[in-house]
C-alpha cells in the first residue's frame, strides 16, 4: 500500500512537471522582454542558453558586455543563469537572439542605486586611465573614479593605476546623465577609522603615555600619542595653576608626558596636571620616607649610645 502510494504522489509530481514545461514551451516571447536562461554551451563567440522553451536562446559575444576587458570563456559559466534581453524572437536559425548588454543597462542602474543605499564595498578592476581619473565597470556599467578617490593620500600618476584590482563604494548614480562615480578612498578611510578606533579602544584609563604637542586651542592642546593617535587635554587639564591660556606652559612640539581620562565616544581625553599632581604626590611620599628613615637612624643612635652607658 505505501509503494503505491508512493508510486502515485512520483506520478503525480511527474505529471506536474511535465505540465509546466509543456506550458512554459508555449509561452509567448516578446521583442524587448527580459528572461533569464541556463548557459548549457559557451565560446569565444556566443553563449547559448536553455530558456525552458522550444527554442534555445544565443548572446553573442559582443552582445555580452559594455566592459572592452570582459572575457566571455573566464567569466561565463556553464549552469550560471544569465538574464537578458529578447532581440529578436526568431533569428533566422529558429533560435532567440538575446542581449546581455541591454538587459543590464535596464536593471543595472537599480542594482547600482541599491549598492549605494546599502554602501556596499565592490570588487572592481581599473580597465582605462582618463584624464583625471580612472575607469572600471560594475554590473556591466561604465564607472569614473576620480584621482581625487582613488587613494586616502595625493595621487599623481595614473598609469600605475591600471588593471589594479579595487575596493570601491558607488558614490553617485545618474541614469539619465548615464553617470556612475565611485570611490576606493571612502572604503580606506572608513577602515582607517575602524582601525584607529580599535587602537583607541584598547588604551586602558589611567595610562600613562608619552606624546607631542601638535596644535593650540583657545579650550586645550592636542597632543599626538604613539601609533597615530591623539588627543585633547582640556585647558583645566593643562596644569596645576590656573591658566588664561594654553600657550602659557606650552608650545607646539613640547614633548610631554599625559594621563589617559577616558576614550568616550572613541576620543580620547588626557591630563598634563594629573601627571603632575602624582609626580608631586611621590615626591612628597620619598620626602616623607627619607624623613622617617633619618628619624629612625637617629633614633636608633641614642638607644644604642644609651645601651652602652653604666649609671
Amino acid at each position: 500500500m505505501e509503494a503505491t502510494a508512493e508510486n502515485e504522489a512520483g506520478t503525480q509530481e511527474t505529471m506536474e512537471d511535465y505540465s509546466r514545461e509543456l506550458e512554459a514551451s508555449f509561452r509567448k516571447i516578446g521583442e524587448g522582454e527580459i528572461i533569464s536562461g541556463t548557459v548549457i554551451s559557451v565560446d569565444e563567440t556566443e553563449v547559448i542558453l536553455d530558456l525552458n522553451y522550444y527554442a534555445q536562446g544565443i548572446i553573442k559575444a559582443e552582445d555580452m558586455s559594455n566592459d572592452p576587458k570582459f572575457n566571455i570563456l573566464e567569466e561565463v559559466e556553464i549552469g550560471s543563469v544569465i538574464e537578458a534581453t529578447v532581440v529578436k524572437a526568431d533569428d533566422g536559425a529558429g533560435n532567440i537572439q538575446l542581449s546581455c548588454k541591454e538587459a543590464k543597462d535596464i536593471l543595472s542602474w537599480d542594482i547600482l542605486k541599491q549598492y549605494m543605499e546599502e554602501e556596499k564595498e565592490i570588487s572592481v578592476k581599473v580597465s582605462e586611465v582618463v584624464n583625471s581619473g580612472v575607469i572600471a565597470f560594475v554590473e556591466g556599467i561604465r564607472g569614473f573614479i576620480p584621482a581625487s578617490q582613488l587613494s586616502l593620500t595625493y595621487v599623481e600618476e595614473l598609469e600605475p593605476w591600471l588593471n589594479r584590482q579595487l575596493t570601491v563604494r558607488v558614490i553617485t548614480v545618474d541614469e539619465e546623465k548615464k553617470k556612475l562615480i565611485l570611490s576606493a578612498k571612502v572604503v580606506e578611510r572608513q577602515k582607517a577609522e575602524e582601525e584607529i578606533n580599535h587602537r583607541i579602544s584598547m588604551l586602558v584609563p589611567g595610562t600613562i603615555l608619552e606624546g607631542t604637542v601638535e596644535s593650540l586651542m583657545p579650550y586645550g592642546a592636542f597632543v599626538a600619542l604613539k601609533e597615530g593617535l591623539n588627543g585633547l587635554v582640556h585647558i583645566s587639564q593643562i596644569s596645576v595653576k590656573r591658566i588664561k591660556s594654553p600657550s602659557e606652559v606650552l608650545t607646539v612640539g613640547d614633548k610631554v608626558k599625559v594621563k589617559v581620562l577616558n576614550t568616550n565616544d572613541n576620543k580620547i581625553s588626557l591630563s598634563i596636571k594629573a601627571v603632575e599632581e602624582e609626580s608631586q604626590a611621590d615626591e612628597m611620599e620619598e620626602r616623607e620616607a627619607a624623613q622617617y628613615s633619618s628619624n629612625e637612624d637617629i633614633g636608633t643612635s641614642l638607644g644604642d649610645l644609651f645601651k652602652n652607658l653604666k649609671f
